[in-house]
């Protein structure tokens, strides 16, 4: 099935945002029990390392790729390469591994799945964000096209 160019845009969003709000909820769920000023100042640490390094780059990345294509209409996949399909299947293996086994401690679960989750959902709104400019632009040359047609 194939897409506009732009909607590939929206399409990460939603799968960003859900997979943010997800691994935040959990991390939020188990916190009550272990909120000290610390373990927020650390959450808030994994949160800008995430950002910084890895979600705030992979948005910029994804996203010119995705504006930078020729054809308008996209496979609906490609609002990733396979790289980051693999970043994200490694992270949730990764993560459901933790929890499931028990290795990680609840105090962990909380404060780094609260960061990451933070981290991810903002890259879903970056995602979405950058798709309303998009689709703004679009509109904007659209209308010009209409305009010079009458």
């Amino acid at each position: 099935m194939k897409v506009k160019r732009n909607t590939l845009l929206l399409l990460a969003s939603l799968v960003w945002c859900a997979a943010g709000f997800n691994i935040f909820r959990i991390g939020v769920q188990v916190y009550p029990a272990y909120v000290t000023v610390w373990n927020l100042l650390l959450s808030v640490v994994v949160f800008a390392v995430f950002q910084m390094f890895v979600f705030g780059k992979l948005v910029r990345k994804h996203t010119a790729r995705i504006t930078g294509y020729a054809e308008e209409r996209q496979f609906f996949l490609k609002f990733f390469d396979g790289k980051a399909f693999g970043i994200m299947a490694v992270m949730m293996t990764g993560g459901i591994g933790l929890r499931v086994s028990g290795i990680a401690p609840d105090r962990f679960i909380a404060v780094f799945y609260s960061g990451l989750g933070a981290a991810l959902l903002l890259a879903g709104i970056w995602f979405g964000r950058n798709y309303g400019k998009a689709a703004l632009a679009a509109a904007a040359v659209q209308e010009q096209t209409e305009r010079k047609d009458v």
